[in-house]
């Protein structure tokens, strides 16, 4: 590690030369410690008794190395501040930590796994002229042993075989996990961390997370995980008035803590850069991950997050530097930000003055499609642009369209819930939003059990509803939403989602009928879909498509595959000077490839 370049936070490998490193020799404990009297180690290798480390470098940092530490033994940091009190830390760089509610670092050896992904590297693309079907997952509450037992996970090694052929076999292309960085509460979800670079023990060791990733990539399938740059668990046992003062977070507590009640890390430091910064790195290089979502962007672009108290000029400066840095290191990585704000060119490279993100999720499309579903129909022509608002700005920034964990909990209801109506007219109107979602630009998330219309919520103590796959409405929605991957992976018009050439409204005026019609245009032929979001029937509607086209239909929403009213292979539709005409039941989409 380059100390200067750590203290100036432009260093990106520092868990290369911090945390806990087995040699030959032993394992060597490296903890930066400035403000401290004195630090020494504890653990099962000393019963828990003080050996103490040495100063090193500028007499910042701590050192040492221990022949009796051996890997998957546990550890602390016993650090005394200058009063010569002290409270034992678990090792901000550690690689291991034991599972809640242990609070210990424990010594993980991260070298000699054999990754097999070279050719599966060489190939991968940021997307942005391809398909990204992303499927978010929370990994304890995919699938559980059990739901009485509070650590019913599955782990790592155990889940991999069933997830990925199940991804596989839905047309999703990427995953993208829940935080995986060790955090204390369950109900957190991971946003709330105390080891940045401790794969949490819930689920397994980091070697068996490496074998997670490497055989999505045997199976063609990308992993993102949820990354946090915002804030930090409050626990004093983790990063918490480290060195006996605070180190990591503001001295402030105006600024210090947010609305979750978590630390703000203090950006403007160049340890904490280079911490953040490393982190990230060390998911990217050491697990092979194909990618970041970073968390609460509008925290870090503004005080708290809060507009009215300014932009955060050392936080802003500091994404553009970090993502700079990634992209300089892993090109093909993709950088996503979960940001709520309108903070312009969030998505523009760094050099062009932007934030050097490659996707913005589209947080403004989310509410108002969501907002158009839940009411009732006779407000739909009233709430008619809520559909059309997205277009005005989608070119500012490279979107994700996320329906994502945020929701499906908290009393939101989940995706197939917040459909207006009864039960059973809420399966055909979400058969539909999810052809609208497919069809309008931007690349494409949507969270375990929304496939199968899960009406519970998501509940990280319990797996997604399975058993509801044994009602024809369910699991005839989940191979609707099969049908619809598989479309949106096939043809190309539905990938050039930042080409200003590719998108075209071909009905957004039929605002008493409540209908819409969005073209996806390419070389290899373009996809028309045409949506009822009405309650009533649609007798002779008709859209221009060109004389040069004709149309076939691709998938019909209202189909009796998927639990519709049309019986299969019965929907009508015709071309005629240059027209495509047909009839539309309520509450439907079709989606046609036309060719010339």
């Amino acid at each position: 590690m380059d100390i200067r370049k750590f203290y100036e936070g432009n260093e990106f490998e520092a868990y290369e030369y911090l945390g806990a490193h087995v040699s030959n020799e032993g394992t060597v404990f490296r903890t930066y410690a400035p403000n401290a009297s004195k630090v020494s180690v504890i653990g099962d290798f000393s019963e828990w008794e003080d050996i103490p480390m040495k100063p090193v470098e500028d007499e910042r940092f701590y050192e040492l190395c221990v022949p009796e530490a051996e890997e998957g033994m546990r550890y602390k940091y016993r650090i005394y501040d200058k009063k010569g009190n002290f409270i034992d830390h678990c090792d901000p760089y550690g690689f291991g930590m034991e599972l809640r509610p242990g609070t210990c670092s424990v010594i993980r050896d991260i070298t000699g796994f054999e990754f097999s992904d070279k050719e599966w590297l060489t190939k991968r693309s940021v997307c942005l002229d391809r398909a990204l079907n992303i499927y978010e997952v929370h990994l304890g509450s995919w699938k559980r042993r059990s739901d009485e037992d509070e650590e019913g996970w599955f782990g790592y090694n155990e889940i991999a075989e069933e997830l990925i052929d199940y991804v596989c076999e839905m047309g999703y292309n990427y995953i993208e996990l829940m935080p995986l960085s060790e955090h204390p509460c369950d109900e957190s979800w991971g946003y709330q961390s105390t080891g940045f670079f401790a794969p949490t023990a819930r689920y397994g060791t980091p070697k068996e997370l490496m074998e997670l990733v490497d055989k999505c990539h045997e199976k063609g399938i990308g992993v993102i995980v949820d990354f946090v740059p915002v804030h930090f668990a409050v626990d004093h046992y983790g990063l918490t008035e480290y060195d006996g003062t605070k180190l990591y977070e503001y001295p402030s507590d105006d600024i210090g803590y947010n609305e979750w009640g978590s630390r703000n890390f203090n950006h403007s430091k160049g340890e904490v850069r280079s911490f953040i910064q490393s982190a990230a790195n060390y998911w990217l290089s050491v697990y092979h991950f194909d990618g970041l979502r970073m968390d609460a962007v509008r925290n870090m672009i503004y005080w708290n997050g809060d507009e009215r108290r300014g932009e955060n000029k050392n936080a802003i400066q500091f994404l553009k530097s970090m993502n700079s840095g990634l992209k300089a290191r892993h090109d093909t990585a993709i950088i996503a930000a979960e940001d709520s704000s309108s903070y312009p060119r969030v998505t523009a490279p760094v050099f062009a003055g932007g934030l050097g993100f490659d996707y913005k999720w589209d947080l403004g499309w989310m509410h108002d499609t969501l907002e158009y579903f839940q009411s009732a129909p006779m407000y739909r022509s009233r709430d008619y642009h809520k559909l059309t608002f997205s277009m005005l700005y989608f070119y500012n920034e490279r979107f994700i369209m996320p329906l994502s964990h945020d929701e499906v909990v908290h009393g939101k209801a989940t995706v197939a819930q917040k459909m207006n109506g009864q039960y059973q007219e809420k399966f055909p109107q979400a058969r539909a939003l999810y052809m609208y979602m497919i069809a309008h630009p931007g690349k494409k998330l949507n969270f375990m059990g929304s496939e199968f219309a899960q009406l519970r919520e998501w509940d990280e103590k319990r797996q997604q509803d399975w058993d509801m796959l044994k009602y024809p409405l369910h699991d005839s929605f989940r191979e609707y939403i099969k049908k619809l991957n598989a479309i949106y992976l096939e043809h190309s018009a539905l990938h050039y989602d930042y080409d200003v050439t590719n998108f075209e409204w071909s009905d957004c005026n039929a605002i008493e009928r409540c209908v819409y019609a969005i073209r996806r245009k390419s070389a290899d032929g373009d996809v028309l879909a045409v949506f009822n979001f009405s309650d009533w029937f649609q007798a002779g509607y008709s859209v221009r498509i060109g004389e040069e086209y004709k149309a076939e239909l691709l998938i019909d929403s209202d189909d009796q595959l998927y639990s519709g009213t049309t019986p299969h292979g019965n929907t009508k539709f015709f071309c005629e000077n240059g027209r495509l005409s047909m009839d539309i039941p309520p509450f439907s989409g079709r989606m046609f490839l036309l060719t010339k």
